[in-house]
């Protein structure tokens, strides 16, 4: 074992994976990063003859080195099965001028399932290995999709409780009705009256609780996250990256070596720091193009160096992405601080007391690999529009706010690097905000009357997920105030 997790504000926190996986969050609140990042030591030609699983171990293998081969062989193998549509798990498409990177052929047609397929057999590992007796409780903070990916992943797994908290009006219809008809006795979902950043800050305020952590553990439970603040759900996120730079190699559609950029649609930016840990690698990436919403907290950050949240909160069509709070940059932050615990936490205590920081130029100067744009409601309606009307090809709101912004990029630089966009969300998702962008007319039909109706515009078949949710009752039914959020879960724990 030679990696190891140290915390992102205290420098004598050092754990093995394993223990940064269980954990979820450091104890003084920071987040767990690698103190390296190891170099990819299969070259690209031989992981373009490997199939997703094989690409997923030999990314994997790197980061979370203390799992021995079966085990970690036996977390892929059980995570990215039947459960996805499709056999190459991850496929690209060409459309406009760029691949897609189709993400969300999951059982949640959503890019989460990526990860939260997989974490609950990460963790489940982790508790083995480091002889943990209590029961694992899975706390999550959602603005969409991570809730139902988490609840589906670990419904009924042995071991683990998971208590999903969603703003109660910032998340689309369909993905609701997925959160609050999820079956499972260990399952429970809560709203609360709120925004995503309140939940998310309710749920680190609990986490940091100590008196509670004393009282779950004299009950048997400690928490965990299956938000992306935990170390195994960005590891895994790293891996469809490699994946798609070797499919393209595969498919002839790019030389040894060529460079690629990738844009990401991000909020919490999880996503696109898992595409930065792959060019670290060793990815031949050129340009990671930060895509925001109206909510463009972090192309101010990119454009400035200032990164301020006291602003207005704009509920979007791209619910996902509406969130002032970006708790992954930390791990960026520290890493340009040099990996200084002690400037980084200065920075985010200067986020907590008031709502935002700057870097130093020398940081700012680190950040030369980004560029960072956004999209406004009406851009994102139109790059739906315009690539339909040009190809067929339907994509939901998030994916379009990345092909907004890589128009924009294009335009700006005149850059003609291959560019893979990632694809983060099924149009089914987000149905009427989809078609209401194709045509207004469809404005006057129900949510599944036009489920019905994308499905015979797009020639793609409805997925499972949605057939799933078109009769199913609902099972979760609680509402909360972001104050009561810390008794809901003792409630729902019996202590």
């Amino acid at each position: 074992m030679s990696l190891f997790y140290r915390s992102t504000r205290d420098d004598s926190v050092k754990v093995t994976a394993s223990q940064a996986i269980l954990k979820g969050l450091a104890p003084d609140g920071g987040l767990f990063v690698p103190d390296s990042i190891p170099a990819l030591d299969k070259s690209l030609e031989e992981l373009s003859k490997m199939s997703y699983k094989e690409v997923a171990y030999e990314v994997m293998k790197l980061m979370l080195d203390d799992f021995t081969e079966e085990e970690l062989k036996n977390c892929i193998d059980r995570a990215y099965d039947s459960k996805f549509d499709t056999e190459e798990i991850a496929p690209l498409v060409k459309a406009e001028g760029a691949y897609f990177l189709e993400l969300f052929h999951g059982a949640t047609i959503a890019f989460k399932d990526m990860a939260l397929s997989i974490l609950p057999h990460l963790l489940t590992t982790s508790a083995k290995k480091n002889n943990v007796k209590n029961e694992i409780v899975i706390l999550t903070a959602t603005s969409g999709d991570t809730g139902k990916a988490a609840l589906a992943g670990f419904a009924d797994v042995p071991g683990t409780k998971i208590i999903v908290f969603y703003p109660k009006n910032g998340v689309s219809p369909i993905q609701e009705k997925q959160m609050v008809t999820q079956k499972g006795a260990n399952t429970h979902v809560i709203g609360i009256k709120g925004n995503f950043d309140d939940a998310q800050t309710g749920v680190k305020k609990i986490f940091g609780d100590k008196e509670l952590e004393k009282v779950m553990n004299e009950a048997g439970f400690q928490f965990s996250s299956a938000n992306s603040i935990n170390i195994g759900r960005l590891v895994p996120q790293i891996v469809y990256y490699v994946y798609a730079y070797s499919r393209l190699l595969a498919n002839g559609e790019i030389q040894k070596d060529e460079k690629i950029n990738v844009v990401v649609p991000t909020g919490n930016f999880g996503n696109i720091l898992a595409a930065f840990y792959a060019k670290n690698m060793g990815l031949p990436i050129n340009k990671l193009i930060c895509a925001s919403n109206e909510n463009k907290v972090l192309y101010d950050f990119f454009t400035t160096g200032e990164y301020n949240r006291n602003r207005e909160f704009v509920l979007t069509t791209s619910p996902s992405m509406d969130i002032l709070i970006s708790s992954n940059l930390e791990r960026l932050i520290y890493r340009i601080a040099g990996n200084s615990a002690a400037k980084n936490s200065e920075l985010m205590s200067s986020l907590k007391d008031t709502g935002k920081y700057e870097i130093t130029s020398e940081m700012k100067a680190q950040l030369a690999d980004f560029y960072g744009n956004y999209a406004t409601e009406a851009e994102n309606a139109g790059t739906i529009k315009s690539i339909y009307d040009s190809c067929g090809y339907v994509i939901d709101t998030h994916t379009s706010v990345a092909a907004t912004v890589y128009n924009k990029y294009k335009e700006e630089t005149k850059d003609d690097t291959k560019t893979v966009i990632a694809s983060t969300a099924s149009p089914y998702k987000f149905t009427r905000s989809v078609m209401n962008a194709i045509d207004s007319k469809y404005d006057s039909m129900g949510d599944f009357e036009l489920v019905d109706e994308l499905c015979k515009i797009s020639k793609v078949k409805v997925p499972q997920a949605i057939e799933d949710i078109r009769t199913a009752p609902v099972l979760h039914k609680t509402v909360c105030e972001v104050e009561e959020m810390s008794n809901e879960v003792k409630k729902f724990l019996g202590i």
